[in-house]
């Protein structure tokens, strides 16, 4: 029973919930063909393997700037779209456009270097995910009540999973099952990665749209009903004032997350940027400037077919964390996910058959799903309602300053310390994994989640 006399928010049915994170299939969909296919891409416009990680750090510098902004200015905004969906509908839309202009870079040959063409596409599309991504988390806390965020994230994981395996795959079927060419001219993308990339620009603004048409956001004044009212600041700031603040006086549960946050995505990063040149080399056995061979290509597309395997697995396993954690806990959840994975990542070392490359993405797929959703589970339920947005953005420092740091050291460290092998990125990657999940167990999350059945408000369209 409720002690303080506020509101809980009804509970939304699956299909709210569906419709409130469907637009991250899309968002997902693009994210996909981007791990999975721009360090291939950057090599074939000339980028050496030791560079790949410096191209890539775009994405986390873009998303440490523009995630806490995007979100403190939409925590302020109500328009005839709402207070989240203005931000996710505009990133989208760029997004979008990103993803048919990337590939296309050697167009611009005659005047600007491909290379720089495409490395700066790379960085308006991670941008443009950063400026869609963030209000989509915060909307989940927005519009569901404390007992339904683990679901709530967990559909999202779902989705991200699907997106990301049909990303992922596109450009094999495209190349495997459809007949469509594989390789190309030096310095120009095979047909299948354009024509998935067109694909995928097309799904990520339709799923966008889509959430936009089919989900309601409580109007200001009534979403104040379901939160306690809280002290106001006597010290007014600025905008960007008022973000340093907040980033100075997080709560404690949020710190402690930061720290499993930096373990996780630094593996990840590793991940992302050298499984390709990892698996040619490892397994193919190819040189690391052998960039537009067909064996190559047929590395590049296969690693595109495991990460959807992992993204499989993720949206798989999403569905089952809530019943998980309703038997155990969300700390010992993550923490077993963080372990498969790291089980996965330092696997793959011990493999030479590219099929056995399936059974390692189990492991990461696991890991995958869980970071996508257990720590932002336990963040919404352990800071101020009215500062969510905010949070949400800042809390992307933690996603992002270990991939900064990554991306400075990576790229060197796989040169000089690794002999350009860079199968051994995965191995550490494996190792800050484990880290992740030790240090998940001394985050606090005591919050008691409310079951509280609410009449009457309701976001039904």
């Amino acid at each position: 029973m409720a002690t303080t006399g506020i509101l809980q928010k009804p509970k939304m049915s699956f299909w709210q919930i569906f419709n409130m994170s469907f637009g991250f299939l899309g968002i997902q969909f693009g994210f996909a063909l981007q791990t999975g296919n721009a360090s291939s891409i950057l090599q074939t416009f000339g980028a050496d393997v030791e560079h790949l990680s410096w191209f890539w750090l775009a994405a986390p510098i873009s998303g440490m700037i523009i995630q806490p902004i995007i979100g403190h200015y939409s925590d302020r905004t109500w328009n005839r779209l709402g207070r989240r969906r203005p931000y996710f509908l505009t990133g989208a839309i760029l997004s979008g456009l990103a993803l048919f202009f990337m590939p296309n870079s050697s167009l611009l040959a005659a005047l600007i270097p491909p290379i720089v063409v495409g490395a700066g596409m790379l960085m308006i599309m991670d941008a443009s995910f950063n400026v869609a991504m963030e209000p989509f988390r915060a909307l989940v806390a927005d519009n569901l009540p404390d007992s339904q965020h683990t679901t709530g994230f967990s559909m999202q994981t779902c989705l991200i999973g699907v997106g990301a395996v049909v990303g992922s795959w596109l450009p094999y079927v495209f190349a495997n099952w459809w007949g469509v060419a594989k390789t190309a001219d030096p310095g120009i993308v095979p047909n299948n990665l354009l024509y998935s990339f067109y694909i995928g620009g097309a799904v990520l603004i339709a799923s966008i749209v889509w959430t936009v048409i089919r989900t309601k956001e409580y109007p200001p004044e009534e979403y104040a009903k379901f939160h306690e009212p809280e002290a106001e600041e006597k010290v007014k700031r600025s905008g960007i004032g008022e973000i340093f603040h907040d980033l100075a006086t997080m709560p404690k549960t949020m710190k402690q997350l930061g720290v499993v946050q930096f373990f996780s995505w630094f593996a990840l990063f590793s991940m992302w940027v050298f499984t390709t040149p990892a698996i040619a080399d490892h397994v193919y056995h190819l040189k690391a400037n052998d960039t537009s061979s067909v064996a190559y290509n047929n590395a590049g597309n296969w690693v595109g077919v495991l990460f959807g395997v992992y993204n499989a697995v993720s949206a798989i396993y999403a569905l089952l964390l809530p019943k998980i954690v309703s038997k155990t806990s969300r700390k010992k959840t993550h923490a077993f996910s963080l372990t498969m994975g790291g089980i996965g990542l330092i696997s793959i070392f011990f493999i030479q058959n590219d099929y056995l490359l399936i059974l390692p993405m189990v492991g990461i797929g696991l890991a995958w799903g869980s970071i996508l959703a257990m720590p932002y589970a336990i963040l919404a339920s352990s800071i101020p309602a009215r500062k969510i947005g905010v949070y949400m953005g800042i809390f992307n420092f933690f996603i992002t300053f270990p991939q900064i740091v990554n991306g400075v050291i990576g790229g060197p460290i796989v040169k000089y310390i690794y002999n350009n092998h860079a199968i051994y990125a995965l191995v550490i990657a494996g190792v800050f994994m484990f880290l992740a999940a030790i240090s998940v167990l001394f985050v606090e999350d005591g919050k008691k989640i409310q079951i509280i059945e609410t009449p009457g408000a309701n976001l039904q369209l």
